[in-house]
Protein backbone atom coordinates (compact mmCIF):
# COMPACT_ATOMS: atom_id res chain seq x y z
CA UNK A 1 0.00 0.00 0.00
CA UNK A 2 2.80 2.50 1.06
CA UNK A 3 4.41 1.91 -2.65
CA UNK A 4 0.96 2.37 -4.43
CA UNK A 5 0.87 6.19 -4.74
CA UNK A 6 4.35 6.43 -6.49
CA UNK A 7 3.67 2.93 -8.68
CA UNK A 8 0.66 4.67 -10.11
CA UNK A 9 1.90 7.69 -10.57
CA UNK A 10 5.25 6.19 -12.75
CA UNK A 11 2.89 3.81 -15.24
CA UNK A 12 -0.86 5.26 -15.55
CA UNK A 13 -3.71 3.77 -16.26
CA UNK A 14 -3.12 1.69 -19.53
CA UNK A 15 -0.27 0.28 -17.90
CA UNK A 16 -2.43 -1.03 -15.28
CA UNK A 17 -4.89 -1.95 -17.60
CA UNK A 18 -2.48 -4.65 -19.52
CA UNK A 19 -1.40 -5.62 -16.56
CA UNK A 20 -4.60 -6.57 -15.26
CA UNK A 21 -5.97 -8.49 -18.45
CA UNK A 22 -2.32 -10.70 -18.09
CA UNK A 23 -3.24 -11.32 -14.75
CA UNK A 24 -6.67 -12.06 -15.22
CA UNK A 25 -5.94 -14.92 -17.58
CA UNK A 26 -3.37 -16.04 -15.29
CA UNK A 27 -5.90 -16.61 -12.65
CA UNK A 28 -7.94 -18.80 -14.63
CA UNK A 29 -4.97 -21.11 -15.90
CA UNK A 30 -3.41 -21.26 -12.23
CA UNK A 31 -6.03 -23.75 -10.76
CA UNK A 32 -5.28 -26.08 -13.73
CA UNK A 33 -1.48 -26.11 -13.45
CA UNK A 34 -1.64 -28.34 -10.41
CA UNK A 35 -5.51 -29.87 -10.77
CA UNK A 36 -5.99 -27.77 -7.04
CA UNK A 37 -3.67 -30.81 -5.30
CA UNK A 38 -1.40 -28.62 -3.52
CA UNK A 39 -4.50 -27.46 -1.36
CA UNK A 40 -5.59 -31.07 -0.02
CA UNK A 41 -1.43 -30.85 1.87
CA UNK A 42 -3.00 -29.96 4.60
CA UNK A 43 -5.35 -32.47 4.89
CA UNK A 44 -3.61 -35.77 5.66
CA UNK A 45 -3.16 -36.65 9.23
CA UNK A 46 0.67 -38.09 7.74
CA UNK A 47 3.45 -35.67 6.84
CA UNK A 48 4.65 -38.58 4.41
CA UNK A 49 1.34 -38.70 2.60
CA UNK A 50 1.48 -34.54 2.74
CA UNK A 51 4.98 -34.55 0.86
CA UNK A 52 3.80 -37.14 -1.81
CA UNK A 53 1.03 -34.85 -2.33
CA UNK A 54 3.49 -31.74 -3.20
CA UNK A 55 5.28 -33.95 -5.45
CA UNK A 56 2.29 -35.01 -7.22
CA UNK A 57 1.48 -31.51 -7.72
CA UNK A 58 4.43 -30.16 -8.59
CA UNK A 59 5.22 -33.29 -11.71
CA UNK A 60 1.13 -32.45 -12.73
CA UNK A 61 2.36 -28.24 -12.83
CA UNK A 62 4.75 -29.01 -14.99
CA UNK A 63 3.20 -31.41 -17.75
CA UNK A 64 0.36 -28.99 -17.88
CA UNK A 65 2.61 -25.77 -17.55
CA UNK A 66 4.98 -27.52 -20.58
CA UNK A 67 1.56 -28.25 -22.52
CA UNK A 68 0.01 -25.04 -22.24
CA UNK A 69 3.36 -23.18 -23.60
CA UNK A 70 2.97 -25.94 -26.35
CA UNK A 71 -0.69 -24.94 -27.54
CA UNK A 72 0.02 -21.38 -26.76
CA UNK A 73 2.65 -21.12 -29.77
CA UNK A 74 0.58 -23.32 -32.17
CA UNK A 75 -2.71 -21.42 -31.21
CA UNK A 76 -1.24 -18.08 -30.33
CA UNK A 77 -2.86 -16.20 -33.38
CA UNK A 78 -6.23 -17.66 -32.76
CA UNK A 79 -6.40 -17.13 -29.45
CA UNK A 80 -5.18 -13.32 -29.37
CA UNK A 81 -7.99 -13.07 -31.71
CA UNK A 82 -10.52 -14.72 -30.44
CA UNK A 83 -10.13 -13.18 -26.97
CA UNK A 84 -9.64 -10.12 -28.22
CA UNK A 85 -5.90 -10.19 -26.41
CA UNK A 86 -3.52 -7.67 -28.98
CA UNK A 87 -2.47 -5.87 -25.86
CA UNK A 88 -0.64 -8.80 -24.34
CA UNK A 89 0.28 -10.69 -27.37
CA UNK A 90 3.76 -9.75 -26.53
CA UNK A 91 3.94 -11.66 -23.31
CA UNK A 92 1.84 -14.43 -24.12
CA UNK A 93 4.51 -17.39 -23.62
CA UNK A 94 5.03 -15.71 -19.86
CA UNK A 95 1.85 -17.54 -19.11
CA UNK A 96 3.17 -20.86 -18.68
CA UNK A 97 5.84 -20.21 -17.34
CA UNK A 98 3.92 -17.83 -14.32
CA UNK A 99 2.07 -20.85 -14.36
CA UNK A 100 4.73 -23.41 -12.92
CA UNK A 101 6.03 -20.52 -10.37
CA UNK A 102 2.41 -20.09 -9.02
CA UNK A 103 2.06 -23.82 -8.53
CA UNK A 104 5.27 -23.98 -6.73
CA UNK A 105 4.30 -20.98 -4.81
CA UNK A 106 0.85 -22.97 -3.68
CA UNK A 107 2.92 -26.02 -2.55
CA UNK A 108 5.42 -24.28 -0.28
CA UNK A 109 2.64 -22.44 1.27
CA UNK A 110 0.46 -25.10 1.99
CA UNK A 111 3.28 -27.19 3.88
CA UNK A 112 4.44 -23.74 5.60
CA UNK A 113 0.00 -23.83 6.84
CA UNK A 114 0.60 -27.38 7.75
CA UNK A 115 3.51 -27.36 9.77
CA UNK A 116 2.02 -23.60 10.92
CA UNK A 117 5.04 -21.75 9.90
CA UNK A 118 3.10 -18.45 9.73
CA UNK A 119 6.24 -16.09 11.13
CA UNK A 120 7.56 -17.43 7.78
CA UNK A 121 5.02 -17.06 5.81
CA UNK A 122 4.45 -13.54 6.86
CA UNK A 123 8.13 -12.93 6.53
CA UNK A 124 8.55 -14.25 3.09
CA UNK A 125 5.19 -12.31 2.05
CA UNK A 126 6.97 -8.99 3.75
CA UNK A 127 10.19 -8.92 1.87
CA UNK A 128 8.94 -10.69 -1.56
CA UNK A 129 6.12 -7.54 -1.43
CA UNK A 130 9.49 -5.19 -0.98
CA UNK A 131 11.66 -6.45 -3.66
CA UNK A 132 8.57 -6.75 -6.28
CA UNK A 133 7.62 -3.03 -5.73
CA UNK A 134 11.14 -1.43 -5.26
CA UNK A 135 11.83 -3.10 -8.84
CA UNK A 136 8.51 -1.50 -10.06
CA UNK A 137 9.51 2.09 -8.64
CA UNK A 138 13.02 1.65 -9.45
CA UNK A 139 12.56 0.73 -13.42
CA UNK A 140 9.48 2.85 -13.54
CA UNK A 141 11.61 6.00 -13.18
CA UNK A 142 13.19 4.77 -16.54
CA UNK A 143 11.02 2.42 -18.50
CA UNK A 144 7.43 3.22 -16.87
CA UNK A 145 5.75 0.56 -19.71
CA UNK A 146 3.57 -2.29 -18.75
CA UNK A 147 6.18 -5.18 -19.80
CA UNK A 148 7.64 -4.01 -16.73
CA UNK A 149 4.85 -4.68 -14.70
CA UNK A 150 4.14 -7.94 -16.20
CA UNK A 151 7.68 -9.88 -16.19
CA UNK A 152 8.09 -8.31 -12.76
CA UNK A 153 4.22 -10.43 -12.13
CA UNK A 154 5.27 -13.69 -13.39
CA UNK A 155 9.04 -13.97 -11.87
CA UNK A 156 7.07 -12.46 -8.14
CA UNK A 157 5.84 -15.99 -7.87
CA UNK A 158 9.13 -17.75 -8.71
CA UNK A 159 11.04 -15.71 -5.57
CA UNK A 160 8.04 -16.30 -3.11
CA UNK A 161 8.62 -19.89 -4.09
CA UNK A 162 11.89 -19.95 -3.69
CA UNK A 163 11.96 -17.63 -0.67
CA UNK A 164 9.04 -19.76 1.06
CA UNK A 165 11.44 -22.99 0.40
CA UNK A 166 14.28 -21.58 1.53
CA UNK A 167 12.40 -20.35 5.01
CA UNK A 168 11.85 -24.13 5.31
CA UNK A 169 14.75 -25.68 4.90
CA UNK A 170 16.17 -23.22 7.59
CA UNK A 171 13.41 -23.71 10.27
CA UNK A 172 14.25 -26.80 12.56
CA UNK A 173 10.95 -28.15 12.53
CA UNK A 174 10.34 -27.65 9.09
CA UNK A 175 13.58 -29.30 7.96
CA UNK A 176 13.16 -31.36 10.70
CA UNK A 177 9.31 -32.72 9.74
CA UNK A 178 10.68 -32.75 6.00
CA UNK A 179 13.65 -35.03 6.78
CA UNK A 180 12.12 -37.47 9.30
CA UNK A 181 9.17 -37.80 7.20
CA UNK A 182 11.31 -38.77 3.65
CA UNK A 183 13.30 -41.36 5.72
CA UNK A 184 11.17 -43.04 8.60
CA UNK A 185 7.51 -42.79 7.23
CA UNK A 186 6.03 -44.43 4.20
CA UNK A 187 3.72 -43.01 2.02
CA UNK A 188 0.98 -43.57 -0.17
CA UNK A 189 1.87 -44.04 -3.65
CA UNK A 190 0.84 -40.78 -5.70
CA UNK A 191 -1.76 -42.56 -8.06
CA UNK A 192 -3.08 -43.28 -4.45
CA UNK A 193 -3.20 -40.43 -3.43
CA UNK A 194 -4.43 -38.60 -6.71
CA UNK A 195 -7.45 -40.72 -6.26
CA UNK A 196 -7.91 -40.30 -2.55
CA UNK A 197 -7.94 -36.59 -3.22
CA UNK A 198 -9.87 -36.65 -6.22
CA UNK A 199 -12.59 -34.26 -5.40
CA UNK A 200 -10.26 -31.32 -5.60
CA UNK A 201 -9.46 -31.85 -9.35
CA UNK A 202 -12.73 -33.33 -10.11
CA UNK A 203 -14.34 -30.17 -7.95
CA UNK A 204 -12.09 -27.68 -6.46
CA UNK A 205 -10.65 -26.83 -9.88
CA UNK A 206 -13.50 -26.51 -12.17
CA UNK A 207 -14.88 -24.40 -9.66
CA UNK A 208 -11.84 -22.12 -9.18
CA UNK A 209 -11.37 -21.67 -12.25
CA UNK A 210 -14.90 -20.49 -13.20
CA UNK A 211 -14.66 -18.62 -10.31
CA UNK A 212 -11.21 -16.81 -12.01
CA UNK A 213 -12.78 -16.46 -15.41
CA UNK A 214 -16.18 -15.22 -14.15
CA UNK A 215 -14.30 -12.24 -12.06
CA UNK A 216 -11.74 -11.68 -14.79
CA UNK A 217 -14.38 -10.92 -17.15
CA UNK A 218 -14.90 -7.25 -15.99
CA UNK A 219 -11.10 -6.34 -17.02
CA UNK A 220 -11.14 -8.17 -20.36
CA UNK A 221 -14.56 -6.64 -21.15
CA UNK A 222 -13.83 -2.73 -19.81
CA UNK A 223 -10.23 -3.64 -21.94
CA UNK A 224 -12.44 -5.00 -25.16
CA UNK A 225 -15.60 -1.84 -24.72
CA UNK A 226 -13.43 0.60 -23.03
CA UNK A 227 -10.29 0.53 -23.65
CA UNK A 228 -7.18 -0.46 -21.27
CA UNK A 229 -7.38 2.77 -19.30
CA UNK A 230 -10.93 1.79 -18.19
CA UNK A 231 -9.59 -1.78 -17.59
CA UNK A 232 -6.61 -0.16 -15.06
CA UNK A 233 -9.31 1.74 -13.23
CA UNK A 234 -11.15 -1.65 -12.12
CA UNK A 235 -7.97 -3.11 -11.93
CA UNK A 236 -6.55 -0.50 -9.37
CA UNK A 237 -9.75 -0.70 -7.33
CA UNK A 238 -9.59 -4.58 -7.42
CA UNK A 239 -5.60 -4.23 -6.00
CA UNK A 240 -6.56 -1.59 -3.13
CA UNK A 241 -9.57 -3.01 -2.10
CA UNK A 242 -7.42 -6.41 -2.13
CA UNK A 243 -5.24 -5.30 0.16
CA UNK A 244 -7.39 -5.57 3.39
CA UNK A 245 -8.27 -9.56 2.60
CA UNK A 246 -4.60 -9.99 2.08
CA UNK A 247 -3.40 -8.79 4.93
CA UNK A 248 -5.88 -9.84 7.07
CA UNK A 249 -8.52 -12.10 5.81
CA UNK A 250 -6.01 -14.27 3.83
CA UNK A 251 -4.09 -14.76 6.92
CA UNK A 252 -7.04 -16.14 9.01
CA UNK A 253 -8.02 -18.64 6.39
CA UNK A 254 -4.56 -19.94 6.67
CA UNK A 255 -4.84 -20.08 10.13
CA UNK A 256 -8.68 -21.20 10.11
CA UNK A 257 -8.46 -24.06 7.56
CA UNK A 258 -5.56 -26.13 9.30
CA UNK A 259 -8.25 -25.39 12.42
CA UNK A 260 -11.09 -26.44 11.49
CA UNK A 261 -9.54 -29.55 9.72
CA UNK A 262 -8.23 -30.42 13.23
CA UNK A 263 -11.96 -29.56 14.89
CA UNK A 264 -13.13 -32.28 12.49
CA UNK A 265 -10.45 -34.73 13.47
CA UNK A 266 -11.18 -34.45 17.04
CA UNK A 267 -15.46 -34.25 16.95
CA UNK A 268 -15.17 -30.34 18.13
CA UNK A 269 -17.83 -27.90 16.98
CA UNK A 270 -16.87 -26.51 13.75
CA UNK A 271 -20.21 -23.74 13.59
CA UNK A 272 -18.93 -22.31 16.47
CA UNK A 273 -16.03 -21.51 14.82
CA UNK A 274 -17.00 -20.92 11.69
CA UNK A 275 -19.41 -18.02 13.52
CA UNK A 276 -17.12 -16.65 15.93
CA UNK A 277 -14.23 -15.99 12.78
CA UNK A 278 -16.80 -14.77 10.67
CA UNK A 279 -18.02 -12.26 12.95
CA UNK A 280 -14.93 -10.94 14.26
CA UNK A 281 -14.04 -10.07 9.92
CA UNK A 282 -17.31 -8.70 9.93
CA UNK A 283 -16.44 -6.09 12.67
CA UNK A 284 -12.68 -5.80 11.59
CA UNK A 285 -13.74 -4.80 7.89
CA UNK A 286 -16.10 -2.18 8.25
CA UNK A 287 -14.07 0.46 8.57
CA UNK A 288 -11.65 0.04 5.60
CA UNK A 289 -14.33 -0.89 2.92
CA UNK A 290 -16.65 1.15 4.55
CA UNK A 291 -14.58 4.47 3.86
CA UNK A 292 -13.82 3.36 0.66
CA UNK A 293 -17.84 3.53 -0.31
CA UNK A 294 -18.24 6.43 1.26
CA UNK A 295 -15.04 8.51 0.72
CA UNK A 296 -13.84 6.39 -3.13
CA UNK A 297 -13.38 9.23 -5.55
CA UNK A 298 -11.93 11.63 -3.41
CA UNK A 299 -9.70 9.06 -1.40
CA UNK A 300 -8.14 7.68 -4.63
CA UNK A 301 -7.54 11.21 -6.10
CA UNK A 302 -5.75 12.08 -2.99
CA UNK A 303 -3.14 9.39 -2.65
CA UNK A 304 -2.52 7.96 -6.13
CA UNK A 305 -3.18 11.52 -8.47
CA UNK A 306 -6.02 13.04 -9.98
CA UNK A 307 -6.03 10.65 -12.85
CA UNK A 308 -7.28 7.63 -10.92
CA UNK A 309 -10.49 9.50 -9.98
CA UNK A 310 -12.75 7.18 -11.87
CA UNK A 311 -11.11 4.32 -10.35
CA UNK A 312 -12.54 5.85 -6.93
CA UNK A 313 -15.95 5.68 -8.33
CA UNK A 314 -15.47 1.97 -9.18
CA UNK A 315 -13.74 1.45 -5.65
CA UNK A 316 -17.47 2.43 -4.45
CA UNK A 317 -19.10 -0.23 -5.32
CA UNK A 318 -16.13 -2.94 -5.46
CA UNK A 319 -15.77 -1.96 -1.68
CA UNK A 320 -19.14 -3.55 -0.85
CA UNK A 321 -18.13 -6.97 -2.95
CA UNK A 322 -14.83 -6.99 -1.11
CA UNK A 323 -16.32 -6.56 2.43
CA UNK A 324 -18.19 -9.24 1.70
CA UNK A 325 -15.30 -11.20 0.32
CA UNK A 326 -13.38 -10.39 3.10
CA UNK A 327 -15.56 -11.56 5.65
CA UNK A 328 -16.60 -15.00 3.58
CA UNK A 329 -12.66 -16.09 4.02
CA UNK A 330 -13.40 -18.65 6.87
CA UNK A 331 -16.43 -20.24 4.81
CA UNK A 332 -13.94 -21.06 1.83
CA UNK A 333 -11.64 -22.75 3.94
CA UNK A 334 -14.29 -24.83 5.65
CA UNK A 335 -15.09 -25.68 2.11
CA UNK A 336 -12.86 -29.06 1.60
CA UNK A 337 -12.86 -30.33 5.29
CA UNK A 338 -16.57 -30.26 5.57
CA UNK A 339 -16.84 -32.16 2.00
CA UNK A 340 -19.19 -29.54 0.40
CA UNK A 341 -16.60 -29.23 -3.02
CA UNK A 342 -19.39 -30.95 -4.70
CA UNK A 343 -22.07 -28.40 -3.85
CA UNK A 344 -19.66 -25.51 -4.18
CA UNK A 345 -19.11 -26.15 -7.81
CA UNK A 346 -22.76 -26.14 -8.91
CA UNK A 347 -22.57 -22.50 -6.58
CA UNK A 348 -20.01 -21.42 -9.00
CA UNK A 349 -21.81 -22.66 -12.57
CA UNK A 350 -24.90 -20.67 -11.01
CA UNK A 351 -22.39 -17.46 -10.12
CA UNK A 352 -21.10 -16.88 -13.61
CA UNK A 353 -24.30 -17.11 -15.07
CA UNK A 354 -25.42 -14.32 -13.20
CA UNK A 355 -21.98 -12.48 -13.09
CA UNK A 356 -22.06 -13.00 -17.18
CA UNK A 357 -25.79 -11.23 -17.11
CA UNK A 358 -24.85 -8.35 -14.62
CA UNK A 359 -21.67 -7.69 -17.09
CA UNK A 360 -23.99 -7.75 -20.17
CA UNK A 361 -26.96 -5.55 -18.37
CA UNK A 362 -24.32 -3.16 -18.08
CA UNK A 363 -22.34 -3.61 -21.14
CA UNK A 364 -25.56 -3.47 -23.70
CA UNK A 365 -28.19 -2.23 -21.45
CA UNK A 366 -26.56 0.88 -20.01
CA UNK A 367 -23.86 0.86 -22.02
CA UNK A 368 -21.96 2.79 -18.94
CA UNK A 369 -18.36 0.76 -17.54
CA UNK A 370 -19.48 2.19 -14.08
CA UNK A 371 -23.23 0.69 -14.31
CA UNK A 372 -21.11 -3.07 -14.82
CA UNK A 373 -19.32 -2.43 -12.25
CA UNK A 374 -22.14 -1.89 -10.33
CA UNK A 375 -24.08 -4.22 -10.91
CA UNK A 376 -21.59 -6.91 -11.03
CA UNK A 377 -20.53 -5.71 -7.40
CA UNK A 378 -24.20 -6.47 -6.03
CA UNK A 379 -24.60 -9.85 -7.50
CA UNK A 380 -21.35 -10.53 -6.11
CA UNK A 381 -22.66 -9.51 -2.74
CA UNK A 382 -25.24 -11.69 -3.00
CA UNK A 383 -23.48 -14.59 -3.52
CA UNK A 384 -21.31 -14.16 -1.27
CA UNK A 385 -23.92 -13.87 1.69
CA UNK A 386 -25.79 -17.24 0.11
CA UNK A 387 -22.51 -18.74 0.16
CA UNK A 388 -21.99 -18.10 4.24
CA UNK A 389 -24.70 -19.17 4.89
CA UNK A 390 -25.25 -22.52 3.17
CA UNK A 391 -21.42 -23.14 4.97
CA UNK A 392 -22.94 -22.25 8.25
CA UNK A 393 -25.97 -24.36 7.83
CA UNK A 394 -23.57 -27.58 6.80
CA UNK A 395 -21.57 -26.61 10.19
CA UNK A 396 -24.82 -26.61 12.17
CA UNK A 397 -25.75 -29.87 10.36
CA UNK A 398 -22.07 -31.60 10.80
CA UNK A 399 -22.69 -30.56 14.92
CA UNK A 400 -25.73 -32.05 14.87
CA UNK A 401 -24.91 -35.34 13.66
CA UNK A 402 -22.05 -35.81 15.24
CA UNK A 403 -24.26 -34.85 18.67
CA UNK A 404 -26.39 -37.92 17.40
Amino acid sequence: MAFSPIITRLYGPEAFGVLGTFTAILAVLTPLAAFSYPVAIVLPKQDADAIGLARLSLGIALVTSLLTALALMVFNDAFVATFNLQAIEPFILLLPMAMFFMACKAVMSQWVIRKKLFKIKAKVAVLQVLWLNTAKAGIGIFAPIAAVLIVLAALGSMLHAFMLWSGIRHHPEGRMAWARTVSDEPGASSRELAWRHRDFAYYRTPQTMLNAASQSMPVLMLAAFFGPAAAGFYSLGKLVLGIPTTLIGHSVASVFYPRINEAIHNREDPHKLLIKATGYLAVIGLIPFGLVVALGPWLFSLVFGAQWHTAGEYAQWLALWSYFGFINRPSVGAIPVLQLQGLFLIYEVFSVALRVASLAIGFFVFESALAAVALFSLVNVTLNVLLILATLMAAAKYKHENAR
